[in-house]
């Protein structure tokens, strides 16, 4: 009974290892195998915390946490800790990580990150399809003999199932081309190539191959409008109030005809002040000049008072100009382009602010938002096709002229690049302010890479990898 008692915990343990075998066997993909090694491996020797580090890869799993932050300080230290280890040359069997072992910075940190008893268990590389890596075990009691001896032969076996995960997928490729059995086939190469040839799923597979490969446009769509080519931009020349729009949108309007007027209010009154001040700075110094001639001291007086006038003149000249550009007038013939009119009378405004676009109505060319998801090479000249949403049927053809290299964010909140499309002639369904879709024609590329780029960027960015 002694000895079966002894021996109980050496039985457990060999089940344990025989069970972790057969889990890491029987694992469904890599991220499950590294689940094993961080958190399962706690069934052969306790210990508070492990992590996973792969040659190729770097840190891949820590114990109690569903992914790995890449860039986080913890994640950081710990993978040039486990780099320095690797190139130390703590290779081959199992072994207790010593301060000497470290580089003078790590051990300072050491305290800060991890229990100060560590467990070194190596990854040898396995053929071609595993790199090599380490697993790396830390608590706050020494580790023992038996257990290092346990770890050391569970890790060559998590390895050996990590390499032949990696190359399952190549094996069930290969069992669409050929036998399945893993066998030799022993039939000469000309009957294997035409007995292949005679299954209909090779057919299918070449079939799908070729069509996958096939050649074609690389397109993307855009929301677009038309607008003016070379508008006017009639921006406020005072800070102001607008009083008075004297024209409606869309409206034609000649050279010189009145746009707009803003309130005259608060100019006139400092107008009226300023020449009643100039008017009394005139006076004075005339009543001055003819008291000077009997007064030398008065004499001095006159300067000062001819220098008031001058600044006087000076103010009441810029509040007549102010005055006169409180009427804007159109600078040129064309349509005028701005919002409902209520929303700007009454409306404050400063000087250089967008009011309204006198443009030609015909003039005109394509502005598309591209989207960043969106975002093509784009040759200078490529097609860009344009569908009016109220003339879908009839297409207009443009050249593209240029893409903004930074996006920017429109009303909506949305980022996109401003693209700028000249049209192919003349057409008279071209006017300033229709929308529609706009279709941009990149370089060719295979119908696979057309089929699945958005598919597998909106995965990649859902998934965050």
């Amino acid at each position: 009974m002694t000895l079966q008692g002894e021996a109980a915990p050496e039985v457990h343990a060999l089940a344990t290892l025989v069970h972790l075998g057969r889990r890491a066997r029987q694992a469904q993909d890599k991220a499950e195998l590294c689940f094993i090694a961080v958190n399962e491996t706690h069934m052969l020797a306790p210990y508070r915390q492990a992590a996973l580090w792969l040659v190729d890869q770097g840190v891949v799993a820590l114990s109690g946490v569903v992914s790995v932050e890449a860039n986080a300080p913890y994640v950081q230290w710990l993978g040039g800790v486990l780099r320095h280890l690797a190139a130390g040359g703590l290779a081959g069997e199992p072994r207790v990580v010593r301060p000497e072992d470290l580089r003078e910075a790590d051990v300072a940190e050491w305290g800060d990150w991890l229990p100060p008893e560590a467990l070194w268990l190596p990854l040898s590389p396995v053929g071609r399809h595993f790199a090599g890596g380490a697993l790396l075990l830390v608590r706050d009691e020494p580790w023992t003999p038996g257990e290092a001896g346990l770890l050391g032969e569970w890790a060559p076996q998590w390895a050996q199932s990590c390499a032949l995960h990696e190359r399952h997928p190549l094996r069930h490729l290969w069992s669409v081309f050929g036998s399945t059995s893993g066998q030799a086939d022993p039939r000469p190469p000309g009957t294997r190539i035409r007995a292949w040839m005679s299954r209909p799923k090779a057919w299918i597979l070449a079939g799908l191959v070729m069509l996958a490969v096939l050649p074609v446009k690389l397109t993307v769509l855009a929301p677009a409008d038309l607008i003016p080519l070379n508008p006017a931009v009639i921006r406020s020349p005072i800070d102001g109030v607008i009083d008075r729009i004297a024209v409606v949108p869309n409206q034609r309007v000649k050279a010189d005809q009145r746009l707009l007027d803003f309130d005259r209010t608060t100019i006139r009154n400092r107008l009226l002040v300023a020449e009643r001040v100039l008017e009394t700075a005139r006076m004075e110094y005339r009543q001055r000049a003819q008291i000077a001639l009997s007064d030398a001291p008065s004499m001095a007086q006159l300067a000062v008072l001819q220098g008031q006038i001058v600044e006087k003149t000076i103010e009441v000249n810029f509040l007549r100009d102010l005055d006169g550009r409180s009427t804007v007038l159109a600078p040129r013939d064309g349509i005028v382009l701005f919002d409902d009119p209520s929303e700007w009378i009454g409306r404050p405004v400063v000087t250089g602010e967008r009011v309204m676009v006198v443009a030609d109505e015909g003039d005109v060319e394509v502005e598309a938002w591209l989207s960043p998801a969106n975002a093509i090479d784009l040759d200078d000249g490529a097609p860009v096709t344009l569908y009016l949403n109220a003339d879908p049927l009839s297409p207009l053809d443009a050249t593209l002229r240029y893409v903004a290299h930074e996006a920017i964010q429109r009303p909506d909140g949305q980022y996109a690049y401003r693209v700028r499309a000249t049209l192919v002639g003349n057409d008279d369904r071209a006017r300033a302010g229709l929308k529609g879709t706009a279709k941009l024609e990149g370089g060719r590329v295979p119908l696979l890479y057309w089929v699945l780029r958005r598919p597998l960027a909106d995965a990649r960015a859902w998934l965050g990898v």
